[in-house]
Order: C-alpha cells, then structure tokens, then sequence
C-alpha cells in the first residue's frame, strides 16, 4: 500500500488511523450517489464518508471544508463561518495548483498551503469517519476529534437542511 503524505502527517502526531483501500469508479459528485458507493466499498454507513470542499470567498481567501458526503454545503453557513459575504468552490481545474490534490483525492491533511478548515459537527456523532487519504482508491478512517487536531479544524454546523 502506497503510503500518502496524510499518513505520514498522522504517524508524525502519533494519531491512529487504518487506510482501505477500494477501487475507484472515477464518478466523485453527490448527485451520482458517489456517497453511497463509497460507503458500500468501505462497508459502513454513508454518513461517515467526509468529503473535502475547497472554496475561496469574494476576498481570495481559500478555505477547507470537511462535510459528510451525504450532505451538500450550506453557503449560508459556510459564510458565516468564514466571516465572509461571498464564497465558492473553487474550479476542479483549479483544486491540484492550490492544494495539491486532485478531484476525488482530496484531503485536508498536508495541503501546499496551511488553510482554515472547517469540520462539520455530525462529524462528532461517530466514533470514527473516512476522509480521502489523498489520492483516489484510498481512505483513510479516523476519529473526528484526532481529524479536527491534525487540521486544527473548527467545527462548524455546516449541514443544508430542507
């Protein structure tokens, strides 16, 4: 098994993690049930399965957002806490220069840049989640409360509800 620069990130903080890997279908959008499929490959619920939301706001600030996959973003909340008028996901073509991860592959750990991450609070109700371990084909699980530590994340209701 390859080894990530999360995982090395992880075993330098001595956080406990386990890397599955699973076969990659290349589809990674909530509207084509990625979510579910990922979570059937892993063998747990979809609510556990984070994705990582990379969005910029109207002043170019770039932050990271972590969300069940489940789940879409609130704007509305992702705005407020930022502290921001306007924010966006950034282009997919633009995801590796910033953060040096691909679409599918994206992880908040040991991005080019440090940038303000966000985790929302359902991360909190599992005893363990999965996060991309930076490259498509793997994840990594690992309790919330190591993630956010790792990130120095705050967490955030970042859930769109209706």
């Amino acid at each position: 098994m390859k080894k990530t620069n999360a995982m090395r990130i992880l075993e330098g903080l001595k956080i406990p993690y386990e890397a599955k890997e699973y076969d990659d279908d290349g589809l990674h959008e909530l509207a084509r049930g990625a979510a579910q499929r990922m979570a059937e490959k892993l063998g747990t619920d979809p609510a556990q399965v984070f994705k990582t939301i990379v969005m910029r706001s109207e002043t170019k600030e770039v932050c990271v957002f972590c969300q069940s996959a489940i789940c879409e973003i609130n704007l509305k909340k992702a705005r407020a806490a930022v502290g921001c008028k306007e924010i966006l996901p950034v282009k997919p073509e633009e995801l590796q220069g910033l953060t040096g991860y691909v679409r599918g592959g994206c992880t908040p750990l040991g991005m080019k840049k440090k940038f303000r991450t966000f985790i929302d609070a359902s991360a909190l109700s599992h005893d363990h989640i999965y996060i991309s371990a930076g490259l498509r084909g793997m994840q990594l699980k690992i309790a919330p409360q190591d993630l956010i530590r790792a990130t120095e994340a705050t967490v955030v209701d970042l859930e769109l509800v209706g």
